[in-house]
């Protein structure tokens, strides 16, 4: 790909946008980051896995942490900084990938070749989801869906000015329920390619 192109996708738990994301990676022929690129962030930094993996989009606690000219003693705050810093030299090298969550769209906005996709979705057809993939009775689904989305936002909203689902926040939100899977895939190679044709 001549152009570089970074798109973020934020995404309701149980809408498929994980999946959705990666097919489009493998789609465009880009890289994709999710939280399997804490391996490559623990092996940079030197640091333990365990330890990312557990302060990694976590909102740090007030009563725990301090900030003294500047610099925070929060691991949350650590491991976010870490993680922004990753993404920023990712994006420095010319590469073209996707980014899943992680304040992406605030960090990498001023890109040129940037787009931002909240990928959400039906609630009848989420719970039937997260049932069929963690064998979930359909309480415990929505419990599970409701827990993760509750999280998603509190995260976002404690790092980014814009607000989490809020679609004046990205530059497209899509309703994964109404085409489907590869029916919303579809639909956004469509509008990535004619983003594309529109970059200098």
């Amino acid at each position: 790909m001549e152009k570089q192109i970074i798109i973020t996708l934020g995404r309701e738990f149980g809408s498929a946008g994980h999946e959705i994301g990666e097919k489009l990676a493998e789609r465009l022929g880009i890289s994709f980051y999710d939280r399997k690129m804490l391996d490559e962030l623990a092996e940079k930094y030197k640091v333990d896995q365990g330890l990312i993996e557990k302060y990694d989009e976590k909102i740090k606690k007030p009563f725990f942490s301090r900030t003294v000219r500047g610099m925070s003693n929060s691991l949350e705050d650590l491991v976010f900084e870490m993680q922004s810093n990753f993404i920023k030299e990712k994006a420095n090298t010319g590469e073209s990938f996707i980014l899943v969550g992680r304040c992406g769209e605030m960090l990498l906005g001023d890109r040129e070749g940037h787009m931002s996709i909240f990928v959400l979705g039906d609630k009848e057809e989420k719970i039937n989801r997260i049932v069929e993939l963690y064998s979930l009775s359909r309480d415990d689904a929505y419990e599970k869906m409701r827990r993760h989305d509750k999280k998603r936002k509190a995260y976002h909203n404690s790092r980014c000015e814009g607000k989490w689902g809020d679609s004046r926040t990205y530059d497209l939100c899509v309703n994964s329920s109404r085409l489907g899977v590869e029916g919303t895939v579809d639909f956004l190679i469509d509008y990535i390619n004619r983003r594309i044709a529109g970059l200098k």
